[in-house]
Formats: structure tokens, sequence, C-alpha cells
């Protein structure tokens, strides 16, 4: 067990105030066997009224409405997360799922139904191109082997970029600009998997950096395996997703696991700049 510091904050500027709708925050580890919080601080400003609820696929969710203008709209996050090792072992893999093509059972047919349909099915033909050194029907393959050789595929053949924007670039757009960010990479994962019949979802969160590194929030892919259940693969990085990854959301779509969503009301022109912190450090 080790136990980490996740600081985050993020902070929106204008050059007057403005008017803010509601606002749904995503910065709550999700807890279960592997991860515990142990201490949690949440804090926003301008003055707001929040509650928390969890959502359709388990995420700890606050929703924010706010009682007045301002200039400046920030929200601060900080908590102290015990992790537990959960390293995926070969084993834990039902003994039909190790090779691939494999059918799930029924019931989990009927579950991954959500995270099995393609969220850009156009993008198909150029998926399946791009994916044919990997992987032709008819092939019996290893199923690990083949999700690592993809994971490695996105992370050699494109080229990393850090985007502030928000929203994601299609799969055919990454492939033709030949780069993108992690939400790009994780949304290529996602339907390269699916596109395959695996059960694929979206994963928002932190990842566990040296003392005094700061960055942003990250991104990557879990894939349901029979017996092993939802297992992470960050292509951004080129790994497996372990306990340097602290998963805060995850839905079958992008949009649904975005850290921080809402709006605000105002002069078009009022919107200066956008700001955001992370820092995750191990605690002795």
């Amino acid at each position: 067990m080790k136990r980490i510091r996740i600081t985050h904050t993020t902070e929106y500027h204008y050059n007057q105030p403005v008017t803010f709708g509601p606002h749904r925050a995503l910065m709550r580890p999700r807890e279960g066997h592997d991860v515990h919080i142990d201490r949690g601080r949440f804090e926003i400003e301008p003055p707001a009224t929040v509650r928390w609820l969890r959502d359709l696929d388990g995420n700890s969710v606050a929703l924010a409405t706010f009682r007045e203008p301002a200039q400046k709209l920030r929200i601060f996050s900080e908590v102290d997360v015990d992790l537990y090792d959960d390293t995926l072992v070969e084993c834990h893999i039902e003994p039909h799922a190790r090779s691939f093509p494999f059918q799930y059972a029924p019931n989990e047919q009927l579950a991954l139904i959500p995270y099995r349909l393609p969220a850009y099915p156009h993008d198909g033909p150029a998926l399946r191109h791009w994916l044919r050194d990997l992987y032709q029907p008819g092939q019996l393959v290893d199923t690990l082997d083949l999700l690592d050789r993809l994971n490695r595929r996105i992370f050699e053949a494109l080229r990393y970029t850090r985007r502030e924007d928000p929203g994601v670039q299609s799969p055919s757009e990454t492939i033709a600009l030949g780069g993108g960010s992690c939400r790009d990479y994780a949304v290529l994962m996602i339907e390269a998997a699916r596109l395959w019949g695996f059960g694929a979802q979206f994963v928002t969160g932190y990842v566990q950096m040296d003392e005094g590194q700061h960055g942003a929030t990250h991104a990557w892919a879990e894939i349901y395996l029979p017996g092993a259940g939802w297992q992470g693969y960050d292509p951004t990085n080129n790994k497996p997703a372990g306990d340097e990854h602290i998963s805060v959301a995850v839905a079958p779509h992008h949009a649904e696991a975005s850290p921080l969503s809402g709006f605000w009301e105002g002069p078009a022109d009022a919107f200066e700049r956008m700001e955001v912190s992370v820092q995750v450090v191990a605690l002795t």
C-alpha cells in the first residue's frame, strides 16, 4: 500500500463579472478495493451550493449552483489516497478469453452493449485500414499480446500533442493528423478495441509524478476482459495502467467523463484564460 496526495486547481478568468450556470465537477477518485480516500478538501469560488451524487457509471460528481456573478471561477480539490496493488495476472483471465477472438458470456454481452458500440461509426473503414497490420479476421492471437501491440502502435506511430481546447479528435482525424492529446489517444484505442468486439470505456484521472512536478489531468482506456474485469491501457505512455494511475471517472463516451463542465453568461469577449495545476506526489 502507498499513500499519495492529489492537488488539482482549475481557474477560469474573465475581464468582467459573468454569471455562472450549474457546473459538474469530477475530481474525486473512484474508491474500491484498490483505492481508498483517507482525507479530502473541495472548495469553490465564488460561493456556491454543492451537492454530491453518483452518476450512472458510479462516478462521484459534485454539482455546483452559484449565487452571484464573479470575474473568476476557481475549483480546488485535494485528496490523500491509499493505493493497493491490483496488477493484472494472465491466469485471472477466463481460459476461453486468453486467445482472441472470443465470445463474452450472455450476461456480459448485455451489460457491455454501450461499451461495444462505436462512437464514430463512419470512421470504421479508416480505422480498419490503420489496424490491418495488427490483426486480420480469421487469425487466432493471444488477447493480451494483441492489446499490448495496439497500445504500443498508438504510442509509436503517432506524435503526442498537448491540447487545451475542449473535446477530442475523431479516430480518423488523429490518424490523418499523425498525433493528438491523451484524450485523442484514449478515444482511438477505445474505437479500435470496439471494432474488434471488445468492451471498452474512457477513463479520466491522474498519474503520479515526481515531487514538485506539475501536469494536468490524464486520460486512458479500459478494456473488459472476462475473469479479470476492466483493465487499463495508457497509449500516451505505452504501458498498462498501474498503481500510478488514479481513476476519477469512467464512461462509454468521453463527454460523460469530462473533469469540469458547465456554462457562463456574459459578453462574448469576457473570457480571458484558463489555468490548470495538478500535482500528484507520494506521501511518506
